[in-house]
């Protein structure tokens, strides 16, 4: 389980094809082989770890849900190591498990922040509610408006600083997860039914 609040902007180091290789500092202050990282949003096991780099295992069909498969060495990627039960609770809860890969659609810069808006598979559409949280690339945001497949949110300046979403533009991809309690909200009405 994660927060949505990134710690660190990593570096691709090495790509193979069942694995990643990544620099983080603060990352490895403390990592282990077995522990959970989000990159990018996505839960990985950490499988090794050498000085600042960390490698953590892909399998075939975390390759096929997510965008993983883009990277490349010198990359920047979003890393937060699991939560703690001493963890501040600074985003939501974040399972690490992307729904769907989304695109950028616009940027909107402002005086203090930017919107940006977003384009998702119609069937998460359900599950993404003006005001509610989301998580972007592994950054928990509050959505500020949603029509159709296109939801929007406000980045202040330090998310853009301190994530890739500051260097993202429209076309590239994201990785989408909506918030759990929405998804077991309507398995239980669905159950009732």
């Amino acid at each position: 389980m994660f927060t949505g609040i990134v710690e660190e902007l990593g570096e691709i180091v090495a790509t193979a094809p069942a694995s990643l290789s990544i620099r983080g500092k603060l990352i490895t202050s403390d990592a282990h082989h077995g522990d959970s990282i989000a990159v990018n949003g996505v839960c990985l096991t950490v499988t090794a770890v050498t000085d600042d780099v960390f490698t953590v295992d892909v399998m075939g069909e975390t390759y096929k849900r997510t965008a993983l498969d883009t990277l490349k060495p010198g990359d920047q990627v979003n890393l937060e190591r699991a939560a703690t039960l001493s963890t501040r609770m600074g985003g939501h809860l974040v399972q690490g498990h992307v729904d769907a890969v989304g695109e950028i659609l616009r940027r909107e810069p402002e005086a203090e922040w930017e919107t940006v808006t977003f384009r998702v598979p119609e069937a998460l559409t359900k599950y993404i509610v003006e005001k509610g949280s989301i998580t972007i690339d592994g950054v928990s945001l509050t959505v500020v408006a949603v029509k159709g497949e296109e939801f929007s949110v406000g980045l202040i300046p330090t998310t853009m600083q301190l994530t890739t979403l500051g260097r993202k533009r429209p076309g590239d991809p994201v990785h989408i997860e909506t918030d759990i309690i929405a998804k077991h909200v309507e398995k239980l009405l669905e159950a009732k039914s």
